[in-house]
């Protein structure tokens, strides 16, 4: 595979790591209030909410992670956790905050296109 289809799927995993990281860790601290544009009464009642939520950002990374790691053998896979990327972006940016679609399902988008033209 070319470096495209590596490193395009691979910065939206680790972006999903981070937000992993933040809801999950930060969400009731300054960073993680600061991040989502928290007060503090309403991270403390959200934090397990959150934690949950980060979980499943973790769960997108670690199949992309997979995808990769298979090579070849998991372009399928990539391309799946890609796609659920970008659905998960849109239905925030419905539901919760439309800056989800920037931050979430555009960068799955260009990964996915860069992954389907350089596999």
């Amino acid at each position: 595979m070319q470096l495209i289809a590596v490193v395009a799927p691979l910065l939206v995993a680790l972006l999903h790591l981070y937000i992993m990281y933040i809801e999950m860790f930060l969400w009731d601290k300054p960073k993680g209030m600061k991040t989502f544009g928290l007060k503090p009464d309403f991270a403390k009642e959200t934090k397990v909410l959150a934690a949950n939520q980060g979980l499943y950002n973790g769960f997108l990374a670690a199949g992309l992670l997979w995808g990769l790691w298979l090579g070849v053998d998991g372009i399928h896979i990539t391309i799946f956790f890609l796609l659920c990327v970008i659905v998960a972006g849109i239905y925030g940016a419905i539901t919760a905050n439309k800056r989800i679609l920037f931050v979430q399902a555009v960068p799955g988008l260009i990964a996915l296109i860069a992954f389907i033209l350089a596999a």
